[in-house]
C-alpha cells in the first residue's frame, strides 16, 4: 500500500517543536510518511517516528524574523524540496511556516494546511504592525490553504478576523501523551514546600508583569505566597522589567525565577505545586496548561485564546476576565485555603485531559484530516 507523504514545514523552536514532534512521533508510520523541512539555527535533536526511526529532514534559512533575502532562499529551497519529494499535503506550523509554504505552494502546486499556534498579529495590541501581520495572513490565506487551528478559539479568530470560509477551517486540537511517574525527573532547584507556578518567558504574549501585580496582591492576605516562574531564557525581552518590578514591590522572597530546563524537570515542579496560573494575552492552545491538566492541576487563567479552550470556569479552575488582577487574586486566594474545592478542580481536570487532549484518543483524527485533504 502506497504511503502518504507528508511534509512539515516550520521554525522548530519551543512550543512548535513540541507540536510536530508529538504529531511525528504519533502518526502511523505504515500509512503515513513525515518528511520535515526546518531551520538551519533551530532544533538539532533528530525527529523520529512512531517506530524510533529517523524522519527524514531539511535544513534551510527558516527563521522566526523576517528577512527578505533569507526567506526567499527558504521558499525557492522548499519548492525544489517539494518537487522532489511529491508530497501529497504539506502541513506548515507557526506563522513563518505558513509563509514559506504557501509561497512555495505557487511553485508546486499542493493544499496547505496551516497552524499558527497562536497567529503572529495577536503579538501587536493595535497599529501599523498589527494590520500588516493581518494583511500578510489574509494575502496568504488564498494560496492553496486550509486552516488547521489548534483550539476553537483559533478556529474562530481565522473565520472573523482572517476571513476564512468555515469550511475552510478544521480544527484539530493540540495534545500530548499522558504523562506517567516515570516521566517526572528530579531537579537541583531548591523551593518552598507551597508554591504555585507558571511557564512562560517574560514577553509581551505572556504578560508577567501582571503576574507579579497579582502576586503582590495575594501577598497581602497570604506572606507566604510563592510563585516558581520557568522558562526564563535568553530571548525573554521583558526580563529586565520583571526583575525591576520585584524589587520594586519587596517580592525577592516570593519569586523563584529558573531559565529553560528538561521538561521532565519541568513536570515534577508543576506537580507539586498548588495551582499552575497564566496570565497570557494570547495563545494557540498552550502545551503548559494541557501538561497541567494531565497531571491533574487546578489552574487559573486570563481570558485569552487557548486558555478559555482548556479551563472550564468553576469546573477545573478559574477563567479571569478583563485581565483583572484584583479578581486573579481573590481566585488563587481562594483556592489556596479550600482544600476540598482544589481536590474537585483537580479531578476534574485529570478527566478533561482524558476526554479530549490525549494524543492517543485524537491523532485518527489528524491522519483521516491529511487522507481526506490528500485526495483533493
Amino acid at each position: 500500500m502506497k504511503k502518504h507523504k507528508v511534509v512539515h514545514i516550520l521554525h522548530s523552536v519551543g512550543g512548535v517543536d513540541v507540536s510536530l514532534r508529538l504529531i511525528v512521533e504519533n502518526v502511523n508510520s505504515e500509512e503515513i510518511e513525515s518528511v520535515i523541512i526546518h531551520g538551519v539555527d533551530d532544533s538539532n535533536r533528530p525527529f523520529l517516528d512512531i517506530q524510533g526511526q529517523p524522519v527524514k529532514e531539511f535544513k534551510l534559512p527558516i527563521q522566526r524574523e523576517i528577512s527578505p533575502i533569507k526567506d526567499l532562499i527558504a521558499i525557492w529551497k522548499t519548492s525544489r524540496i517539494l518537487r522532489r519529494e511529491k508530497p501529497d499535503i504539506v502541513h506548515a506550523h507557526s506563522a513563518k511556516g505558513g509563509i514559506i509554504a504557501r509561497a512555495a505552494s505557487v511553485f508546486y502546486k499542493i493544499q496547505v494546511l496551516h497552524t499558527p499556534q497562536a497567529y503572529s498579529f495577536l503579538s501587536e495590541p493595535k497599529g501599523f504592525k498589527r494590520n500588516l501581520f493581518l494583511g500578510i495572513e489574509k494575502m496568504f490565506k488564498r494560496i492553496n490553504s486550509v486552516l488547521l487551528a489548534s483550539s476553537n478559539s483559533e478556529r474562530n479568530r481565522g473565520i472573523k478576523e482572517v476571513k476564512y470560509k468555515p469550511e475552510k477551517a478544521l480544527l484539530w486540537n493540540n495534545c500530548i501523551l499522558p504523562i506517567n511517574e516515570s516521566d517526572y525527573q528530579e531537579h537541583e532547584i531548591s523551593l518552598p514546600e507551597r508554591y504555585i507556578c507558571t511557564v512562560g518567558r517574560p514577553s509581551f504574549q505572556k504578560n508577567i508583569e501582571m503576574m507579579i501585580e497579582v502576586l503582590r496582591t495575594v501577598k497581602e492576605n497570604d506572606p507566604d505566597i510563592h510563585l516558581v516562574l520557568m522558562g526564563v531564557g535568553e530571548y525573554s525581552p521583558n526580563k529586565q522589567n520583571i526583575e525591576r518590578l520585584i524589587k520594586e514591590y519587596g517580592l525577592e522572597e516570593q519569586v523563584t525565577m529558573i531559565p529553560w530546563i528538561e521538561r521532565n524537570k519541568i513536570f515534577s515542579i508543576v506537580k507539586n505545586a498548588q495551582l499552575y496560573i497564566s496570565t497570557a494575552r494570547y495563545e494557540g492552545l498552550p502545551y503548559s496548561i494541557i501538561e497541567s491538566l494531565a497531571m491533574g492541576k487546578a489552574c487559573v487563567v486570563t481570558d485569552c485564546d487557548g486558555n478559555r479552550d482548556l479551563i472550564q470556569d468553576g469546573v477545573n479552575g478559574y477563567v479571569i476576565q478583563d485581565n483583572s488582577v484584583e479578581m486573579m487574586a481573590n481566585r488563587i486566594f481562594a483556592l489556596l485555603k479550600d482544600d476540598a474545592l482544589r481536590d474537585s478542580f483537580e479531578k476534574n481536570a485529570k478527566q478533561r485531559f482524558n476526554e479530549h487532549f490525549n494524543i492517543r484518543n485524537n491523532i485518527d483524527e489528524l491522519e483521516e484530516i491529511y487522507f481526506k485533504l490528500s485526495k483533493q
